[in-house]
């Protein structure tokens, strides 16, 4: 089943809602965060139901781990709806625990004198994309859902490759591209599919996980389902097994899309 098929799921209609994610879009024991996050903001769009609110800011905490193959239930309730902004929160639990929440904030755009043009472009990023360089998954060294996504790395190093860059520069897409336009849904889950760059600094294998994420859409969103995005990570700094790593993402005619941090725990001892 595809990201697509996933996110427009029926059952989302519903508040609080029950859905099952296959074996095939697992990370290790859990479900794909990009993809349960991605179903969390699915619910929120359904729940506020109104096209003139734009998602403003995620954030999430994982909280538990999230089983594929084993139902969990979504639900949603709005936390304040102004003239201007909603905010909602969200919430997945299994088996009765909490497993993931998340914030959404929503904001209707308005008429302003203040426009203060970014000046962020990718860097490191040849706009001529090597197939070559995508790379190929293989069963037992992936996690399973990498066989929906194509990462084409441009800069950085494989995890445990015991590295000592601690960037990452690449281009992501669905393998399986969308009939739609991409929205802030695909760059969301597309955001997560990169390995932590504290990975790469590792010489063995190293159990890794996401504590918190925050990511801000600079615009609404309207792409083509076939391009391909832009992403470029850096881990700021790290020590006591936890580490902040700050993101870009970019249309691939470069431009900047959106801003996304991270708290990753890595289990190296």
């Amino acid at each position: 089943m595809d990201f697509d098929s996933l996110i427009s799921s029926q059952q989302l209609q519903e508040n609080p809602c029950q859905l099952t994610v296959p074996e095939t879009w697992s990370q290790g024991r859990t479900v794909f965060g990009g993809l349960s996050a991605a179903l969390m903001m699915k619910h929120m769009y359904l729940h506020i139901n109104d096209s003139e609110r734009n998602m403003l800011s995620f954030s999430c905490n994982f909280v538990a781990p999230l089983l594929a193959q084993t139902p969990f239930h979504i639900s949603t309730k709005t936390l304040r709806s102004g003239k201007s902004v909603t905010q909602v929160e969200t919430t997945i639990t299994q088996n009765d625990s909490v497993c993931l929440v998340s914030l959404g904030c929503f904001g209707v755009h308005r008429n302003s004198k203040i426009n203060v043009a970014t000046i962020d472009t990718p860097q490191k990023l040849s706009s001529e994309i090597n197939n070559k360089q995508t790379l190929k998954y293989v069963e037992g060294l992936f996690p399973a859902f990498i066989q929906n996504i194509d990462l084409n790395l441009q800069h950085g190093a494989m995890p445990f490759s015991g590295a000592n860059c601690t960037e990452i520069h690449g281009w992501m897409r669905f393998k399986q591209h969308s009939k739609n336009t991409l929205n802030e849904l695909h760059v969301l889950a597309l955001a997560d599919a990169w390995p932590p760059t504290l990975l790469q600094l590792c010489d063995a294998p190293s159990p890794a996980s996401t504590v918190s994420w925050y990511i801000e859409f600079i615009q609404p969103l309207a792409l083509k389902g076939s391009q391909w995005l832009g992403y470029q990570v850096l881990t700021h700094q790290a020590n006591g097994g936890y580490g902040t790593e700050d993101a870009k993402i970019f249309s691939q005619s470069g431009e900047l899309l959106a801003l996304s941090r991270q708290t990753v725990a890595v289990f190296d001892s």
